[in-house]
This record gives C-alpha cells, sequence and structure tokens, in this order.
C-alpha cells in the first residue's frame, strides 16, 4: 500500500484537494498527466492535438491530414495540411512539397513550401526551394536558397510587415 511517507515520483505533485490514496492521486484526467511531459522544446509537439513522426521514423509517400504536425524524422513526399500547421523539428528532414497554414522550419526542408499564412525559418533552420506565402520570418542564423512570393491574397491583411527578416545575418540566395 502507498503511503505518504514512501518517496513520490520524480516530478509528481498531487492536486490540490486530492487525498493519499492511489485511486485518487493517480486519476487520467489532462490536468494530472501534464505534470509528466517534459517541458515545450521546438522537438516536442505542444497539447494542442500535434501529431509527432519521431526521430527515427523515415516516410516516403504522401501525407495528408486536418491536424498539426510535427516531423522529426526523414519524409520524402507531398506533405498537404491545409489549414494546419507544419513544424520541423531539428532533427526533421523533408525532400518534398510541403502545402499548409503555417509552417515553421527548425531542421531542413528541400523542395517548394506554400503556405497560406506564413514561414518561419529558424535558427540553424534550412529550406531550399521557392517559399509562397503572405508572411516570412528568418531568424539570424538561417539558411535559404530559393525564391519568395509574397501571397497577400491568401493570408490575413497586415499593414506594414508583409515580408520581415528577424537578423541580418540570415543567408539568402535568389535564384
Amino acid at each position: 500500500m502507498w503511503t505518504k511517507t514512501q518517496p513520490e515520483a520524480p516530478g509528481y505533485a498531487p492536486a490540490s484537494g486530492q487525498g493519499s490514496s492511489p485511486s485518487t492521486s493517480f486519476n487520467n484526467n489532462a490536468a494530472s498527466a501534464t505534470r509528466f511531459n517534459a517541458p515545450a522544446t521546438p522537438s516536442a509537439p505542444t497539447a494542442r492535438g500535434v501529431s509527432c513522426l519521431g526521430a527515427s521514423l523515415e516516410i516516403k509517400g504522401k501525407i495528408s491530414g486536418e491536424e498539426d504536425l510535427q516531423i522529426d524524422g526523414k519524409v520524402e513526399g507531398a506533405i498537404a495540411l491545409q489549414g494546419q500547421r507544419l513544424t520541423v523539428g531539428r532533427t526533421g528532414q523533408l525532400s518534398s512539397e510541403v502545402h499548409a497554414r503555417e509552417v515553421v522550419v527548425y531542421g531542413k526542408v528541400q523542395g517548394n513550401v506554400r503556405a497560406s499564412d506564413r514561414v518561419e525559418i529558424k535558427k540553424d533552420g534550412s529550406v531550399t526551394g521557392d517559399i509562397t506565402t503572405s508572411r516570412i520570418s528568418i531568424e539570424d542564423g538561417a539558411y535559404f536558397k530559393g525564391r519568395i512570393e509574397i501571397d497577400r491574397s491568401k493570408g490575413p491583411s497586415s499593414s506594414a510587415d508583409e515580408y520581415e527578416t528577424v537578423g541580418a545575418g540570415a543567408t539568402t540566395t535568389a535564384n
């Protein structure tokens, strides 16, 4: 039987108002499950319904869906996530055409990217291919080679910042 004098699991803190018996301390609701999750990092999806392809997975073929996707493995093939967010993690590698509402790149993308809202290329991220989007952000240290087309008809109308480059040291090359 479990008692309060026994050591608790690392990272476990009983919710307020709950007793110390296993039936009340270890329930399966979302609030208690979040206590065991690691802090959010670019390689860990957030808790809002993100599907994740792990670093050891290699996929050849088309991926389509109606939920956000985080890729930490290797994908060769078209990715169509209309109205959703695609995150390419630090270990992620894409060799494909990408269509999504939002694309965030921490890893490597080789292929054209079309995002109806925005594209972000983070520090150490790499995109080789043409980008069509309504907003773009390229951080200092990121690599980009290709063309950028700002499509004002698809994204939300913003005032002055249709094109934004963060940091003066971003490497960009036009074909």
